[in-house]
Parts: structure tokens; sequence; C-alpha cells
């Protein structure tokens, strides 16, 4: 369970959250809400990327202030954009990174890679050139090197925003697929009508969490 309690987070004079409190069990959780409204600075706060202001984050019982190193490996974050994810320039050297850091042997990191990278039909892309990868498979490639490090949670900031609809449709796939929790920052509310719960941001608050047939209705209004 990722526990968030009485936060508020700031940027400088900026308040972007406030009073937060909020449990998540669910296995499949969307956030969603306006350009500005919180939601992806939410998302970042869920494997310590960003710090709360005032009150706590746990992953686990585990705080994110005290436990980062512990949370990050618990909780994997796929950003929307894979450019900013991907620092490696070949493929299999990209997936490796992470894994090296968390102290995985050389058996361990090349099996991964080998699994990760035929679970997505990418094998024949193991020495490509990371950077000459079409957008769909760039966001594979961004999501593959979260799930090599086997973390419990996956944490998606937009991953079909920059997609056409044969790649969102991939990415799509691959997301229903994923036998971690899921916790989905989108816009797409069609690929959120399955999903357990969906909480909606609006200006740094939770106006509605409920599910998908409760709380996107409350969404699509509030932007009428």
């Amino acid at each position: 369970m990722i526990e968030i309690d009485n936060v508020t987070l700031a940027y400088g004079d900026r308040t972007v959250l406030r009073d937060i409190s909020l449990s998540l069990s669910e296995k499949r959780i969307a956030i969603i809400g306006a350009n500005g409204s919180g939601k992806s600075s939410f998302a970042r706060l869920l494997n310590g990327l960003a710090l709360p202001s005032a009150g706590a984050v746990r992953v686990d019982g585990q705080d994110t202030r005290t436990h980062g190193k512990d949370v990050r490996r618990k909780v994997g974050f796929v950003f929307q954009n894979p450019d900013n994810q991907i620092v490696f320039p070949v493929v299999e050297e990209d997936l490796a990174f992470g894994m090296k850091n968390l102290g995985f042997s050389k058996e361990d990191i090349a099996r991964n890679t080998t699994d990760i990278l035929e679970r997505y039909n990418m094998s024949d892309l193991r020495e490509h050139p990371a950077h000459l990868l079409s957008g769909g498979q760039k966001q594979l490639l961004a999501i593959s090197g979260v799930l090599v490090m086997q973390p419990d949670y996956v944490v998606l900031d937009e991953p079909t925003t920059l997609l056409d609809l044969r790649n969102k449709r991939r990415i799509t796939r691959a997301i229903e697929a994923l036998e971690q929790t899921v916790i989905l920052a989108s816009h797409d509310l069609d690929l959120l009508r399955d999903f357990d719960r969906v909480i909606v941001f609006d200006e740094g608050r939770v106006i509605a969490d409920d599910r998908p047939e409760i709380a996107i209705p409350i969404y699509v209004d509030r932007m009428s």
C-alpha cells in the first residue's frame, strides 16, 4: 500500500498540492485532471522524485524522505517523454543501467534483458541505437527499463500522449498486461474505463475518488 498523509507540495511560493490524504491499495489506479491540476506532481511523490513540503508519503511503510533508495526500488516511474528516461546510446546498455545500480549480477542482468526484449518482440533491437528507435519502441524501452528492476508498483505519467494510434494501442496492451500495481496519470479516458479507481485532481486538490463510471463524468463535467 502507498499512503499519502496530509501532503502539501510547493515549489517556492507556488503550492501545487494541498492537504492530500489517500491510501492506494487497488491494482489499477488512474489519476486525471486538467493541465496544471497537480496530477503529475502527485505521481512524482509516489517514488520520491518529489518530496512533500508537509506531510508524508509511505510505500509499504517506508517513508520517501528517509528510505528513498528502497522506495525507488519498489516503485518504478515511467516518464511521459521516454527521451527523458533513456540515458545510454544502445538498447541493452540502457536496460542494464538500472540493474547495475541496484547490484544485480551480470547473469541476472543478461537474463532479465533477454526476457524483457522477448516479451515486447524487441530482441532484434538489443544492440540498436536507442535514439534511432521509433516513438513506440522508445516508450517500450522506457517501460522495460523499469520492469527489469522488478518493482512492486509502476507509476506512469501520460505514457501515450506523444504517440500515434498504432503505438498508443501497443503501449496500452503493455500496460494492461503488467502484473504489478499500476498507477497511471493520463488524459486518455478510454484507457481508464476498466481501472479499479479513478482519482480526479483540480487546482491541487482531490475533487473525486471513485470507480471510473462515477469519477470520470465528474471530471468531464468540470471541463465543460
